[in-house]
């Protein structure tokens, strides 16, 4: 290819602009990148303008377009010796991009980074698989050590700039020639579908981590923090000490729980319990580093940012503010920055966690309770349970073999090599050993009812997509993410010395709730009385001695 673009390319430019090497090299990794590691981004572009001779000349313009604007910035951040490791890293890069756009249609922005760098050991090796190889051998490796072998001696710097100015020239040249003719059409493209341009790889993806390196940057800033709630006072005097466990699920969907109507009994454990389903509730992002600081967060999901919520006090600090014994159990990845300033367990590994086979179990973390309420006598007491639910693409591993009611189960992190049906099966298997943990859960704190105020909320961070519209697992960017990934189940149990009830509850079953209430409805379980929360339209506990 190389031989091929010189020996063209001396036949029509002028003698002085013929390519050197080095940027023939960059404009053949530019023109790989488009033929093989953008097949999702042409999948989504035919979607759009099918293949039909009216289209087929805006469907040859817009591949020359993403063609030139790739080699564009190709040739802008690769200079001197450093551009050979500059593309070869790329080309790895840009095959694991390509892997994950393919297999699961997701979209690789700041989310997603932000996804992959928390993502642990354990959880990455979920993600491994025979086609993930291949396209790390193929589409990464083996051009990776192309360039590395025939990339040759840098020019000066003055020539490289001159090089590169002149090829741009040509190249933007091209661009005006192929966009000129149609810009109707891609007037269209670039007002209207967005999302689409989003598959790019790996220009969008390279723009997404340096936005993400820059807001990692100005976060690194040492900040103050900020208070909130501070005027929070307790409502009466209390007749019992409130023992309240909130389980913060994982992508869970709520059209997967029968208690919302699911046509499969994934949930006859909770079924016997007198709980009330919320069946109309939406998350506030659409991945666990997003949903779970947000809904402890006073901000809204409109006003939500990560890093300013990071330097604020949530609704765990301000129960602990206010004399509440607050603990955080995670048998998932961490918490988020949620418990940075309470007490933290981790229960992922069997330190802690007595209940672990093939990897530790979420009802582990009720191990050691008794001992912590007991310690704590005469206090009111929080205490998070943070699941690993149903975190993919491995559902089969995230219940024991005795949950796997629904046969036959994909057995694979691959998802592509299951069925439709053995992916479902295998989800709503897990979905069944949360029903079983959550049951648990409720066993544990009857036990208390006579002593303590006791109630558990559940509430999952995040859905899931299961291939519908061609789309896996989450972390879709918000504005685009269908409802599998937004809406969440969230079941209440109140016990029988908790001063609401759920008759009270149960009129607002499908009423629009979201994470936004979470921070108002912990402040307001705890009878803690805030200005803060007097704008929210409250349900949860509305009736609970608001003054």
């Amino acid at each position: 290819m190389l031989q091929l673009i010189q020996r063209t390319t001396s036949h029509f430019w002028p003698a002085g602009w013929r390519l050197q090497s080095t940027h023939a090299i960059t404009l053949c990794v530019a023109i790989f990148l488009m033929l093989f590691a953008n097949h999702a981004l042409f999948s989504h572009v035919l979607e759009i303008y099918p293949l039909t001779a009216a289209n087929l000349p805006f469907l040859v313009s817009v591949a020359i377009f993403f063609t030139v604007l790739t080699a564009l910035f190709l040739l802008w951040i690769t200079f001197g010796r450093a551009a050979r490791w500059v593309l070869a890293l790329l080309l790895l890069l840009a095959s694991q991009a390509a892997y994950y756009m393919d297999q699961f249609g997701v979209i690789v922005d700041t989310v997603m980074i932000d996804n992959i760098l928390q993502t642990s050991a354990q959880e990455a090796s979920g993600l491994l698989s025979a086609k993930l190889l291949m396209y790390t051998v193929v589409m990464g490796l083996i051009p990776a050590w192309f360039v590395l072998k025939a990339m040759p001696s840098p020019q000066s710097l003055r020539q490289e700039l001159m090089a590169k100015l002149k090829i741009s020239g040509m190249l933007l040249l091209l661009l005006v020639v192929v966009v000129a003719p149609l810009t109707a059409h891609y007037a269209s493209f670039i007002r209207e579908h967005k999302v689409t341009r989003m598959y790019a790889n790996p220009t969008f993806f390279a723009y997404s981590a340096i936005k993400y390196v820059v807001l990692a940057f100005q976060s690194s800033e040492v900040k103050t923090l900020t208070e909130v709630a501070k005027d929070a006072v307790e409502m009466d005097v209390k007749r019992e000490h409130e023992l309240m466990i909130m389980v913060v699920g994982e992508t869970a969907r709520a059209d997967r729980f029968s208690l919302n109507g699911y046509h499969r009994l994934t949930n006859p454990k909770l079924q016997q319990e007198d709980v009330v389903s919320l069946r109309n509730v939406t998350s506030c992002g659409t991945s666990t580093g997003i949903s779970v600081p947000c809904m402890f967060s006073v901000l809204t999901r409109k006003q939500f940012d990560k890093e300013k919520a990071k330097h604020m006090e949530n609704a765990l600090d301000v129960l602990a503010d206010n004399g509440i014994e607050v603990l955080w159990r995670d048998n998932n990845s961490d918490s988020k920055d949620v418990a940075t300033r309470i007490r933290y367990e981790d229960f992922k590994t069997p330190t802690f966690n007595t209940v672990c086979d093939s990897e530790c179990r979420d009802v582990g973390m009720l191990k050691g309770l008794d001992a912590y309420i007991q310690s704590k006598k005469d206090k009111d007491i929080l205490i998070v349970l943070h699941q690993m639910g149903n975190h993919g693409p491995e559902y089969y591993r995230r219940y024991p073999k005795a949950f796997e009611r629904f046969k036959p189960a994909c057995q694979s992190g691959e998802l592509s090599t299951c069925t439709q049906q053995e992916i479902d099966n295998a989800y709503d298997n897990a979905i069944l050993y949360t029903d079983y943990f959550l049951s648990e859960v409720i066993q544990f704190l009857k036990k208390y009812d006579d002593r303590y105020e006791t109630a558990m909320l559940y509430v999952a961070d995040h859905g899931e997509s299961l291939g519908e519209h061609g789309i896996y697992l989450h972390a879709a960017p918000y504005m685009i993410a269908p409802k599998e990934q937004t809406h969440v189940p969230a079941i209440m149990w109140m016990g029988k010395g908790f001063d609401y009830n759920l008759d009270q509850l149960r009129p607002y079953q499908d009423y629009p709730f979201s994470h936004d209430d979470v921070f108002c409805s912990l402040l307001i379980a705890y009878e803690l009385d805030s200005e803060t929360c007097n704008a929210k339209k409250q349900v949860l506990f509305a009736n609970k001695h608001l003054k």
